[in-house]
C-alpha cells in the first residue's frame, strides 16, 4: 500500500519512532504464540479454520420525489426529484498465522453517488456513500491489521467466524490486540439489530450513533491500536486512532502528539429475560485535531472579519471535541429484537469526521420471517431524532457551511427520521431489500421538507472460509 509524506509535517524518522513503540509492544505480546504455533498441545485443531477469503457486493439505488422548500443553499438536499445509485465491493482475506495470531487484509472499491452528493441531511440516507466523489472508483486497501488473542482462561466459548475474527472458539477470558488499518465502528458502538447496512438499515444516524464523531478518513477508515478485554458477562475496549487533517478529509494526521481519537467502551451482558440476550454498551470519545469553533466563527462574522461565518478560519491545532453514547439491544422472542441509542457531543467544536449531529436518540426493532415461513427474511423499523447545539444552529442560520449542511439560512427544528426495510433472502448469499425513509426537517430546517426516499438494495456475499485436511 502507498504512504504519502507531507513535507510540511513531522519527518518520517520521527513518525516511525512514534509508531515503533506500539508495534514492539504488540510483537512482544504475540511472539510467544508465534514461536509455539507448531507445538500447540491443547488439541485445538486451529488449522482447519486457518483461511478466510470472501467477497461482498452491495448495490443501493435511491430516489426521492420533489418536496417543498422555501429556499436552498450550496449544501442543501435538492428539492427536485432525483435518484442515485451507489456500489461497494469488498474482498475480505485472512490467515491464522498461529492459533492466536491472525493477519487480515481487505481490498475495496466504492462507486456511484448519493442523493445530492450526500449533502443536506445530517442523518443521510445511504451509509455506503463516499462523500468525496473526486476520489474515483479505483480499488483501495480498506483494512490491513494484525489481530492477536492472549488467552486468560482455559475455558473456551463458541465464536462466529467473520472477516474480523477467524477463530471458531475463543477463550472465555481474553485480551485481544489489533494494530493496523481499520474502521473505528468495526468495534465501537456495535449493535446486532442496527449496525449492518448490507442486510439492515441504511441511514447514517441509525446504523451508527450520529453524535459519535469517530476518527476516520472520507471513506470511513483510519489507522490505530485497539485493545479489548472479554469476560463471561462483560467486555471493555480502548482504541487510539488517527484523525483526518481537515474535516471529511482523506489524509490522516500521523503526528499522534498533536492529533488523534481516543475511544473507550464498556459492554455488559445481564440476563434480564431468561435465555434471551441483553447487551448494554457505554461509550466515550475524545478527539484532538485541527478543528474550528462555532462560537469563534460567529464572533468573527459579527465583528466584520468574514462575510459569513466560516469555520475554516477558526481552526486550531490540538482543539478537543468529546462526547458520550449509550447503546442497548434486547431479544424479546426468538424472532423479535429491539434496540436503542442515545448520543451527545459538546457541539461547540466543528463536526469533523462523521456527520453534523450533536445529540441523538433512536429506537427500533427487527423481526425475522419465521411467522410467514420465511425464516431468513427480516423486517425492521426505526425512528431517530437528531439535533445540534445552539452555537451550531446559529452558525448555519447566519449562512455558515459545514461539510454536510448549509442552506444559507435556518429556521431550526429537530431532524426526525423514520426508516423501515424488508430484506428477502433469495439464494445462499444473495438478498434483495426494499427500504423507505421519511425525513422531517432535513438539515434541521423547518423551511424545507419533508423528504421521502425509497430504496432498492441488492446484496451478494460468498467465499472460501476454511481449509480441511484430507483424512
Amino acid at each position: 500500500m502507498r504512504f504519502s509524506v507531507d513535507s510540511g509535517r513531522t519527518s518520517l524518522n520521527h513518525r516511525g519512532l512514534r509508531l515503533l513503540r506500539p508495534c514492539l509492544f504488540f510483537l512482544a505480546v504475540a511472539l510467544p504464540s508465534i514461536l509455539s504455533a507448531q507445538t500447540d498441545g491443547t488439541g485445538d485443531d486451529w488449522k482447519n479454520d486457518r483461511f478466510w477469503l470472501t467477497i461482498q457486493a452491495n448495490f443501493i439505488r435511491q430516489q426521492q420525489p420533489s418536496f417543498p422548500a422555501l429556499y436552498s443553499g450550496p449544501n442543501s438536499l435538492s428539492a427536485d426529484k432525483e435518484h442515485a445509485t451507489s456500489r461497494v465491493e469488498t474482498l475480505y482475506s485472512g490467515i491464522r498465522i498461529s492459533k492466536n495470531l491472525e493477519f487480515l487484509f481487505d481490498i475495496e472499491s466504492a462507486g456511484g453517488a448519493g442523493l445530492s452528493n450526500a449533502l443536506g441531511v445530517a442523518g443521510f440516507t445511504n451509509v455506503d456513500v463516499v462523500r468525496n466523489p473526486s476520489l474515483g472508483e479505483s480499488p483501495y486497501v480498506s483494512r490491513v491489521m494484525l489481530h492477536y488473542t492472549l488467552p486468560l482462561s482455559v475455558a473456551t466459548v463458541e465464536a462466529t467466524r467473520n472477516p474480523l475474527g477467524l477463530a471458531a472458539r475463543v477463550p472465555e477470558r481474553r485480551l485481544e490486540f489489533r494494530l493496523g488499518k481499520l474502521s473505528t465502528v468495526d468495534f465501537f458502538d456495535l449493535n446486532s439489530v442496527g449496525s449492518d447496512s448490507h442486510l439492515q438499515f441504511m441511514n447514517w444516524a441509525i446504523v451508527n450513533n450520529g453524535a459519535f464523531d469517530y476518527a476516520a478518513d472520507t471513506r470511513g477508515y483510519t489507522y490505530g491500536l485497539l485493545i479489548e478485554y472479554y469476560d463471561k458477562w462483560f467486555a471493555a475496549r480502548y482504541g487510539e486512532m488517527l484523525m483526518p487533517t481537515v474535516a471529511n478529509g482523506i489524509t490522516l494526521d500521523w503526528n499522534i502528539a498533536r492529533a488523534g481519537g481516543q475511544n473507550l467502551e464498556f459492554e455488559v451482558h445481564p440476563q434480564l429475560i431468561k435465555v434471551r440476550q441483553t447487551v448494554f454498551r457505554a461509550l466515550t470519545f475524545l478527539n484532538r485535531a485541527n478543528m474550528g469553533a462555532y462560537g469563534e466563527s460567529i464572533a468573527d462574522y459579527l465583528a466584520g472579519k468574514t462575510p459569513t461565518p466560516d469555520i475554516t478560519y477558526t481552526r486550531a491545532q490540538g482543539r478537543v471535541k468529546y462526547g458520550f453514547g449509550v447503546n442497548a439491544e434486547q431479544e424479546l422472542t426468538a424472532a423479535l429484537r429491539v434496540f436503542g441509542r442515545l448520543g451527545w457531543n459538546d457541539g461547540k467544536t466543528e463536526s469533523f469526521a462523521y456527520t453534523e449531529i450533536d445529540h441523538t436518540g433512536e429506537f427500533g426493532a427487527d423481526l425475522r420471517g419465521k411467522f410467514w415461513k420465511r425464516p431468513e427474511d427480516k423486517i425492521g423499523a426505526a425512528f431517530v431524532v437528531n439535533g445540534i447545539s445552539r452555537e451550531h444552529a446559529q452558525y448555519l442560520a447566519l449562512g455558515g457551511l459545514g461539510f454536510i449542511l448549509g442552506d444559507g439560512g435556518l429556521r431550526y427544528g429537530a431532524e426526525d427520521i423514520f426508516e423501515t426495510y424488508y430484506t428477502a433472502r433469495i439464494w445462499r448469499g444473495v438478498s434483495v431489500a426494499g427500504d423507505f425513509q421519511h425525513i422531517n426537517h432535513p438539515g434541521y430546517n423547518q423551511d424545507r421538507g419533508p423528504a421521502m426516499v425509497s430504496s432498492i438494495r441488492i446484496h451478494f456475499e460468498d467465499g472460501f472460509t476454511s481449509f480441511h485436511k484430507a483424512e
